[in-house]
């Protein structure tokens, strides 16, 4: 066979196949518990790599099994305008752009959604290249249209990194809280909601001054936002 022709069918060949199986895995998650992502894997082996002990904390619930607040305290938080846009809030992106190109000394702001956090979570590995970016545009764009907002806020909610070695709403309950994700009141979830930025540096355990600044913040704006729909797809 001519070695172009081969070239062209082995990479059409890969390409299927890509479509294929990332189409099917967001189909399959639809429906079932997402129990480990890629950056649970990460942590653990930089864990390993930096002979520190081992610690993974996570526990998958439903979403009628989270507290009411948590949503409500999220979309306060990290992304507003959730229930209207359909993966990328363009206004966000804009402001973040102008914000950033007028203050570049200062800390550059994000406009990254709900959305593309869980695709980023669930289905990719850190970072910051264009690459990486490239794909998460493509697995936000299937998981708005292939799950219901429901669906996006309970994958987010059981996968988001809560904590050094704590992923979702149960862990970091039970963690830092000692009760059920359940039983979580709403400054608490405010609390939690205001850490997400950088998990690993803010905790809801033990929170200082700033933290709690932000978790008032947070409590204030959750007055905006309307109750969100629990009953997660099935």
């Amino acid at each position: 066979m001519n070695p172009f022709k081969l070239i062209k069918k082995t990479l059409k060949w890969i390409v299927v196949a890509f479509f294929a199986s990332t189409i099917l895995s967001v189909v399959v998650y639809r429906f079932l518990p997402v129990w480990v992502t890629p950056l649970m894997v990460i942590r653990c082996c930089q864990q390993v790599s930096e002979g520190r002990d081992l610690k993974l904390s996570h526990d998958w619930e439903p979403l009628e099994n989270i507290s009411p607040s948590l949503p409500v305290a999220v979309i306060a938080s990290e992304d507003a305008r959730f229930m209207e846009h359909h993966g990328f809030d363009y206004e966000a992106i804009e402001h973040a752009a102008k914000r950033n190109r007028e203050h570049p000394e200062k800390r550059k702001l994000g406009a990254s959604t709900i959305s593309q956090q869980t695709a980023k979570n669930v289905f990719l590995w850190p970072g910051r290249s264009w690459t990486r970016k490239g794909f998460e545009v493509y697995f936000t764009t299937l998981i708005e249209l292939l799950w219901s907002k429901q669906r996006i806020m309970e994958v987010y909610l059981n996968s988001i990194e809560m904590g050094e070695g704590i992923y979702g709403a149960q862990a970091v309950a039970e963690e830092h809280f000692g009760k059920d994700a359940k039983d979580l009141s709403r400054a608490q979830c405010a609390l939690i909601a205001a850490t997400l930025p950088n998990p690993r540096k803010f905790s809801s355990k033990s929170p200082s001054s700033y933290m709690l600044k932000r978790q008032a913040r947070i409590l204030k704006e959750m007055h905006y936002v309307k109750s969100f729909p629990l009953r997660s797809e099935k």
